[in-house]
């Protein structure tokens, strides 16, 4: 098992909060995802696959199959447009 630092932004952290430690078998973001999104309620809608979720682990913008290490940051957030 895992310890990382989740953060959630915009939407996201309006419908689950700012986040936690959480300890978690995920080995990559993907994974770490799918376990969040198996919590049900508003972990599961708001991070549902139908939704566009963006990553960054330890502040770097990161695909699903990156891997997670003991103490990461990933960051949860939609898409961002500005005009």
């Amino acid at each position: 098992m895992t310890q990382v630092h989740i953060k959630y932004f915009a939407s996201l952290r309006e419908a689950l909060g700012p986040g936690g430690v959480h300890t978690t078998a995920a080995q990559t973001v993907g994974q770490l995802r799918d376990e969040l999104i198996a919590l049900g309620g508003a972990h599961a809608q708001a991070l549902a696959k139908s939704r566009p979720v963006r990553a960054a682990l330890n502040q770097v913008m990161s695909a699903e199959d990156q891997a997670l290490s003991e103490g990461c940051e990933v960051a949860f957030f939609p898409p961002v447009t500005g005009g």
